[in-house]
Formats: C-alpha cells, structure tokens, sequence
C-alpha cells in the first residue's frame, strides 16, 4: 500500500518530468528561429554586382526651352465667287494640292449662256457705233472735225459764194449799178445759207454726241463681256495656295455660294510654333537664332529652324514676351496643332556633370542615382538638366568623377553592399 507521502512525491516527479519536455520542445523552436534568421541575414547582406560609369564635367551649348504648338505657315478657307451646284471634285481630305489646282467645278451652263449675250449685245454695239462713225465720216482713233462732214462742208461752200456776192453787190449798190431790192434779195439769200450751214454744224455735232455714246455702250458691253467671262471662270474654284486638304466639306451635287467653304488648304512647310519667354530672358533673344524641336510622336529626331519674329513688347500679365519661330517640314512629319518643346540655343556654353541617363531613377515624380562608395551603395537625390544624346546633366547630387552604378540599378537601395 502506497502511503499518502510517496503519493506526493510522484506527483512532484511527473511534474518536473513534463517541465523538462517543455523546456526541451522550446529550446528546439529557439534554435530553429535563430537558424532562420542568420539565413535572412545572410541573404539580405549578399553584395549586389553592378556596373559604374564616372560622372563627368563637359562644357554644353545652352538652350532656352520652352512648349508650343505648331501651326500652319499659312491657312486659307476656299469658297467659290459665284453661287452654283458642284459638278466635279478634285480633291479628297488629305490630298496635296498645287496653287492653281481644281479644287470642285460648279455648273456652269447659266453663265455660259449670259456670257453668249452679252458678246451678242456687244457686236450690236459695235455695229452702231460704226454706223454712227460712219454719218460723220469719223474714223476709230480720228479727232472730230466738221469740216469732214459733208453736209456742212457743203453748206459752207455756199454760204462762202454768197457772202463774196453780197460783197460784190454791196460795192455795186454804193455806184447805183444796182437797184436797193436786188441788194436785199442778194443779202436774204445769204443770211439763209448761214442759216442752213449752223444747223448743218449742230446736226454734225449732234451725230458726234450719238457716235460718243455708241461708244459708250461699246465699252459698257465690253465690260459685261468680261463679267461674263469672269463669273464663267469663277465656276472652276482653285487652290490659291500650295498645301494639304485639312477640310473639304462640299460633296457632289451640293449647292455652295460665296458664304460656303469648301475646302481647307494649309501650307505645312515650314510650320510655325509661338512660344513665351521669360521676361529675364528676352536679351538672349534675337530673329535668326537657330531652334531645336522635338515632339512626342519623334522623341529621338531633334527638327531644325530659326526664329523668325520677335514680339516688340512684353506682355503685362504673364511678363513674358512671345517669340515665333519657322521650323522645317520638309518630310512632312511634323503636324498642325502638335505640342512642341522648343530650344533656343544660346551663344555661350558653360560647364555641366552628366551621367548616363540609364543610371538615373525615378520615384513619385523624384530623381535620384546611387554613388558606388567603400563597396556600397548611396543613394542621392539629384536635380537634371539638359540631355546631351545618352548623357544627361545633373545640376545638383553629383560631382565629377565620383563613381555611378549603371548595371543591376533597380536591385540596389541606400547602403547595400556591392560587388563590381
């Protein structure tokens, strides 16, 4: 029989025997936590291999850089002169065309017909006009004389022959040969045929007036012939401009007036692009200036062109003043209405720090690089500049000659080590 003291002290024996298992079990998990770590250790310490470029110091030509769109060097609405309905189109949208080129032909048959009058209203005109030259005996180009005319010339014959003949009886009444009543009758005669050779210089002076305004509707008909002509012509609208199609909305069969567009026409090389310069900047500035722009659809090609205006005055609100300038399009690459970054080189250079753009990182809008040090890695927050092909210039963070990494960028952070 078991005595209620070696009850107890198996009881204190099973219980140092379970505290030892325990103690056993968790001395393994420490052991096993500890193995773990080292290993996490190990592999977070493990040296990143990478490659280094210097940061170097060249001396760089210097733009002024500013953003503008594009525009046309020249931009025309084409409407036609006369009202009429489109027979023919000769252009689509996008198609060049030369200065001159068809762009629609309207009907045409209304003022071919006019134009038929008024060339028959032009030769009856004419004929009149000869006619009345004719009465006179008034030649084209000739002054007019009335003595040509024959009426008058001879009504002055005879108002000539009786003036010597009253002449004559006058002497004969003053020695009696002849009676006072043959003198009157003599003198009657006389006065009549003066008479009759004023009426014969009205009537020639009349047929003068008549031959002026036969004239007259000559020239009048002529210049209806022209109009004729003209609004015939005007039915066939051109390209005043070389240029491309950016809008052609007449269709065949549409009825257009001269308040009617019916085409668009922009000359694209070279193009124009209107930037702002800062007011502190504008003495750098002057008309033929070389430019550099650069768009997104090309963003490895760099277009060529010159300023070609400078605005006289600067603007109040913005204190800015707006610089234009003529940009080459020969290939045709460039468009109206692209945004453009624009650099105006400046005369001088100065000294800059570049590093290869591949080296440079960027996190929430912030650039920065790592600067191989000692076997590791620091991490600097820089400020760029311009771009110089695959060099970039650093305006602040580096110095010249310190070590960059430019291989495995992305696996590095602030103070990993590393291996080159």
């Amino acid at each position: 029989m078991i005595s209620r003291q070696q009850l107890r002290f198996l009881s204190l024996a099973l219980i140092l025997a379970a505290a030892a298992l325990a103690a056993a079990a968790c001395g393994g998990s420490k052991a096993s936590n500890a193995t773990q770590t080292t290993t996490t250790t190990e592999t977070t310490t493990a040296a990143v291999e990478v490659t280094t470029s210097p940061a170097i110091t060249r001396d760089l030509p210097r733009f002024l850089e500013a953003t503008g769109s594009l525009a046309a060097d020249e931009q025309t609405d084409v409407a036609p002169s006369i009202a009429g309905k489109v027979v023919e189109v000769g252009v689509d949208l996008g198609s060049y065309v030369k200065a001159g080129q068809m762009i629609v032909r309207l009907d045409s048959n209304d003022n071919r017909i006019r134009l038929d009058q008024t060339l028959a209203q032009l030769e009856q005109a004419k004929a009149f006009a000869r006619q009345a030259e004719e009465k006179i005996n008034l030649r084209p180009g000739q002054n007019f004389d009335p003595a040509r005319v024959a009426d008058v010339n001879a009504a002055r014959v005879a108002l000539q022959l009786a003036e010597i003949q009253l002449r004559r009886q006058e002497r004969l009444l003053e020695s009696g040969d002849v009676s006072r009543s043959s003198y009157d009758q003599q003198k009657a005669q006389h006065d009549q045929l003066r008479e009759q050779y004023e009426m014969a210089l009205n009537r020639a002076r009349q047929d003068y007036a008549a031959v002026l305004s036969a004239r007259a509707a000559v020239t009048n008909a002529e210049t209806q012939v022209a109009a004729a002509r003209r609004n015939l012509s005007y039915a066939v609208v051109f390209s005043p401009i070389n240029g491309y199609v950016s809008d052609r909305p007449a269709d065949l069969g549409e009825y257009v007036s001269p308040s009617s567009k019916v085409a668009t026409v922009v000359k694209t090389n070279p193009l124009r692009v209107r930037i702002d310069v800062p007011e502190q900047a504008i003495t750098a500035i002057q008309v033929g200036q070389s430019v550099s722009v650069n768009v997104s659809a090309y963003p490895d090609r760099n277009f060529s062109g010159r300023v070609h205006h400078v605005a006289p005055g600067v603007t109040p609100n913005s204190r800015t003043m707006t610089v234009e300038a003529e940009v080459e399009n020969g290939e045709g690459l460039l468009k109206p209405g692209q945004f453009a970054t624009v650099r105006i080189l400046q005369p001088q250079t100065s000294p800059a720090v570049l590093v290869p753009v591949r080296a440079v990182r960027a996190e929430s809008g912030t650039n920065y690089v790592f600067i191989i040090k000692d076997g590791r890695a620091e991490k600097r927050i820089v400020q760029l500049g311009q771009a110089e092909a695959d060099l970039v210039e650093v305006k602040s963070g580096v110095a010249s000659g310190e070590q960059v990494a430019t291989g495995n960028v992305e696996l590095l952070s602030d103070g990993s080590p590393v291996r080159q």
